[in-house]
């Protein structure tokens, strides 16, 4: 099954970087992009990430946490990340971007930058257990952070500032065309939290 936003959804933002990327700001209301990112700041279940480099283990830049359906399960950097149950909150959110996307989402992977220090590499997200065409979306909290894309064979990147409230939706081929970032910044900048959601069970391949 080839997927294809709703019309809807691609009216209320823009595309950018890449085919198959778009930017909906706002998607969550300001109050209740508020509400949610305290509520996750005093109750996920954050913990520092080992990721394998080159061989070698590292402590990640970023704290993350997980959840989803019971017994759903991600592998990356070499670990495997079983889903703790779904928070009230989080089974909300995911419900709601299901109808708002028009794709089942099945886990979610949260990140936390505490500052600008904290950050992700360069990567795809096109680990075998997402399929061959991906439907991610990603909701940020907190401080604007950019994001940047460039093609995976290298070059130039684009970069998109990702604000407080807005949907990131990816799909189609935005995995295999592109890697993407959130670089480390020297500017003062506060604490931003990531939710990438995402289906782990039943997806075409």
């Amino acid at each position: 099954m080839r997927y294809a936003p709703p019309a809807s959804l691609l009216a209320a933002g823009s595309s950018f970087g890449a085919a198959d990327m778009h930017l909906v700001p706002g998607f969550l209301p300001p109050a209740e992009a508020d509400a949610l990112q305290c509520w996750l700041g005093a109750n996920a279940h954050w913990q520092t990430e080992r990721v394998a480099l080159f061989g070698r283990e590292h402590l990640a830049p970023r704290l993350v946490a997980w959840y989803g359906e019971p017994g759903v399960a991600y592998r990356y950097s070499g670990l495997v990340r079983t889903a703790s149950e779904w928070p009230v909150p989080l089974c909300r959110l995911a419900r709601r971007l299901a109808g708002a996307v028009g794709w089942r989402f099945d886990y979610v992977l949260a990140t936390r930058y505490r500052d600008g220090r904290d950050c992700l590499g360069w990567h795809a997200d096109d680990e075998r257990e997402l399929g061959a065409a991906p439907v991610i979306a990603s909701v940020s909290l907190g401080a604007t952070r950019m994001f940047r894309v460039r093609p995976r064979q290298g070059g130039p990147s684009v970069g998109q500032p990702l604000g407080h409230g807005s949907l990131l939706l990816m799909w189609g081929a935005s995995q295999q065309r592109c890697k993407h970032s959130v670089p480390r910044t020297a500017r003062a900048v506060g604490e931003r939290l990531n939710l990438s959601f995402r289906r782990l069970r039943d997806v075409p391949h």
